[in-house]
């Protein structure tokens, strides 16, 4: 594959999971202001349970869209390495937001989303590496691949 493939190959997978991101974090932001400020739960709890929320729209969308064409494990080593990517960008998000709120502990509605975006532009960073890398890696074998029986020729 030449270098100029690879990155328009780069290109389309980021461009397809920022737009899975852009939707599940749409997603995120909504949940944690109904939570936090409609619910009145905890910050640090609202961070938690909207990336929860949002998880499932990015599960699916970049399962089915973005890394289609990736995935060598097996559909519950997939489900479980990307439940602990999740996790632990879960965990990171959430002190990010809990540090932001100790920081600047009588903030306003606008300081408090400045923080959780803040927090998600580093998670999703982390989370397109991790994809890439870990939950979705290496190349799926091809429908028609899998249905041929191999033959061994010697």
């Amino acid at each position: 594959m030449t270098q100029h493939s690879r990155l328009r190959r780069l290109i389309g997978l980021s461009s397809r999971f920022l737009t899975i991101g852009a939707i599940s974090t749409l997603i995120e932001i909504a949940a944690f202001n109904i939570l936090f400020y409609g619910l009145h739960v905890d910050g640090v709890w609202a961070k938690i349970f909207a990336s929860l929320i949002a998880l499932v729209n990015a599960y699916f969308g970049n399962r089915e869209w973005t890394f289609k064409n990736r995935g060598k494990h097996s559909r519950a080593l997939e489900v479980a390495l990307f439940i602990i990517v999740n996790g632990i960008c879960t965990l990171l998000g959430a002190g990010i937001v809990g540090a932001g709120l100790w920081a600047f502990p009588d903030s306003g509605p606008v300081v408090v989303n400045i923080i959780n975006l803040f927090s998600i532009g580093v998670v999703v960073a982390l989370r397109f590496l991790l994809y890439h890398y870990v939950v979705f890696r290496g190349d799926r074998p091809s429908r028609t691949a899998m249905a041929e029986p191999e033959t061994d020729n010697s």
